[in-house]
């Protein structure tokens, strides 16, 4: 177990592979810890370095009072590289992990190889949802909101042939903290890059999910429409895809990540 004291806050955050691979940064969905990336870590290990970290607020990184935005969660990233000596990396989000990429190609380029966004959207409205769930959760508890989120995040067929794995999902979004998980919505409610993706220049791939309905297939096109060059995949299963669709995900990324041999 390993952490990070930043400026303002700790992350915590593991590494796995050899540190002499071009490094690979995996960065959490809403309500996630890092432990959402487990079928990533066998295969890409293999390849490259690979750091997941637990957003603020989220996992064991510490909760530090809202409201976040992602620049901020953005700046979180950029600390953990200077503390960790790594001057230029790859970068995967997922949902919310997937703005934080969009704000570092936008405003840290130069420590951005390549990107991939994946379940995700250049702006995930509305906002009055997102104030209503912070506030449930303020009010209520991160229980409160387990079942209409979760539902969302596997197909509900896949969830009930594993139903292990969409048990241990649940669990890790019960176990989030609720200042960590509303401050985070706060966050994505604010995000809007829908006018900036054509700046965007680091090797992009976009990864979207058939029956995704939080961030569906017409916003993964979206972005790939206008962050230029951009690479499309969509994969079958809902907001989790490295997950639902494990084998094709995984050979997506390893096929993007591997065009260069050194970020």
């Amino acid at each position: 177990m390993a952490f990070a004291e930043l400026d303002d806050v700790r992350l915590h955050y593991r590494a796995d592979g050899d540190p002499a691979n071009p490094t690979l940064v995996l960065s959490n969905s809403l309500g996630a810890a890092l432990d959402m990336w487990a079928p990533q870590i066998e295969p890409l290990a293999r390849h490259v370095h690979l750091i997941r970290y637990d957003t603020r607020g989220h996992g064991q990184s510490e909760v530090t009072p809202g409201p976040y935005t992602i620049a901020q969660l953005g700046r979180d990233v950029v600390g953990l590289l200077d503390r960790l000596g790594l001057e230029r990396v790859h970068f995967a989000g997922v949902s919310m992990g997937g703005l934080t990429g969009q704000w570092l190609a936008l405003n840290h380029p130069e420590r951005l190889a390549r990107l991939a966004l994946c379940n995700t959207a250049a702006y995930i409205g509305p906002p009055e949802n997102w104030t209503s769930r912070a506030e449930k959760v303020r009010a209520d508890g991160v229980g409160s909101i387990v079942d209409a989120v979760a539902s969302r995040w596997l197909t509900a067929d896949y969830a009930v042939a594993q139903p292990e794995l969409a048990a241990s999902l649940r669990r890790m979004l019960a176990a989030t903290a609720p200042e960590g998980y509303a401050a985070a919505c706060l966050a994505v409610r604010d995000a809007d890059f829908r006018g900036a993706l054509p700046r965007i220049t680091a090797p992009t791939l976009v990864i979207a999910g058939t029956h995704d309905l939080a961030t569906p297939p017409a916003e993964g096109r979206f972005l790939a429409d206008h962050i230029p060059g951009a690479q499309y995949r969509e994969l079958s299963g809902a907001h989790l895809t490295n997950l639902e669709d494990v084998q094709r995900f995984n050979e997506a990324v390893l096929t993007f990540f591997g065009e260069t041999r050194a970020p």
